[in-house]
């Protein structure tokens, strides 16, 4: 019983999954122009990019607490969620790929939004690589931790400010509208914000079992 009570947000992701991918592919879905049934991604691509954002944010957290504390436990954990964020980064990629080539008529357009993801993904693959060049643990610590303050920083500015100030096609942007009471009604809502929850708690998730493997890795090195 008390595994359970511990185990429950994961019971919980489970099943808010099972019904977002239920009904994201059979639910009723308003019939807008171009759209059509693409607007289902919702549940997908978009959700995907918010459980990016938690993971992300979740990492810097980590990285203050281990310029606060020099706690080596603290930088394992933020380098974790920066690789689980990566990948949940990845697949908001994919899918907005395929939602573009149905909506747009291509994979990728020269649209401000996506080449400011595509910035943003290599400043994160920069970070990548600078932790990969570090053999002393500590320096590799500090300063991937300041890289990777900076590196959310501006990437949220990448994503969320530069596009709004050009023209876009992608929703939300520059003078394009995002989706509203006009499109996204009361059945989606139903589906949209519990797949945020599902989908983020799926991220949490696999970086806990990451944290504890590289934990276990780390401990046959001794």
């Amino acid at each position: 019983m008390e595994t359970l009570k511990r185990q429950y947000w994961k019971i919980l992701s489970i099943i808010i999954l099972i019904y977002t991918v239920y009904a994201g592919f059979n639910g009723e879905v308003p019939r807008q122009p171009i759209l059509n049934e693409t607007i289902r991604n919702l549940y997908f691509h978009v959700t995907m990019w918010f459980t990016m954002i938690f993971l992300l944010g979740t990492s810097v957290y980590h990285s203050i607490q281990y310029l606060r504390k020099s706690d080596l436990k603290s930088d394992l954990i933020s380098s974790t969620y920066v690789e689980v964020g990566m990948v949940f980064a990845i697949l908001g990629l994919i899918t907005g790929s395929v939602w573009a080539k149905f909506t747009w008529g291509d994979w990728w357009t020269n649209d401000p939004k996506l080449n400011s993801v595509a910035i943003g993904l290599l400043i994160y693959l920069a970070y990548s690589l600078v932790r990969s060049s570090m053999p002393d643990e500590m320096q590799k610590a500090r300063i991937s931790s300041v890289y990777n303050i900076f590196a959310f920083v501006i990437f949220m500015v990448l994503i969320w400010i530069l596009p709004r100030m050009t023209d876009s096609l992608h929703p939300g942007n520059g003078g394009n509208p995002a989706f509203s009471k006009m499109d996204l009604d009361n059945r989606m809502r139903m589906v949209f914000y519990p797949a945020i929850i599902g989908w983020t708690l799926l991220g949490y998730w696999i970086a806990q079992i990451r944290i504890r493997i590289k934990n276990l890795e780390q401990q046959n090195e001794l």
